[in-house]
């Protein structure tokens, strides 16, 4: 189940998929975590989604905006950058080739 997912690969691939679902709409903290349970991945404390998303701002990939809320207070919305979209497409790009690795591996080892 995706919820298994080792703690250790999903702190290696979590900032990318941020950088995607931020890439298709800007999200606020806690719809960034709702979205992340809406694709499965339930397991994700908050605690790991707000630091995080603290470092991707210091780095440049993600800017956030206080906006107004249609419900209660104002909220940090966080958008995608140019940095960020090239992280994104780095991402997707290493992501495929270690897919594709992976894949071939897996076959190898269903084929004994």
């Amino acid at each position: 189940m995706i919820q298994d997912i080792s703690s250790q690969i999903l702190k290696g691939i979590l900032q990318g998929i941020m950088l995607l679902i931020l890439d298709q709409q800007p999200e606020y903290g806690y719809g960034l975590g709702r979205k992340l349970n809406d694709y499965g991945l339930v397991a994700i404390p908050k605690g790991t989604i707000y630091p995080l998303l603290t470092t991707m701002e210091k780095r440049g990939l993600i800017e956030g905006r206080i906006q107004p809320s249609p419900a209660g207070p104002d909220r940090k919305y966080y958008f995608i950058t140019a940095a960020g979209i090239t992280a994104k497409n780095e991402f997707t790009n290493e992501w495929r080739q270690l897919e594709n690795i992976v894949n071939k591996l897996l076959d190898k080892e269903s084929k004994k």
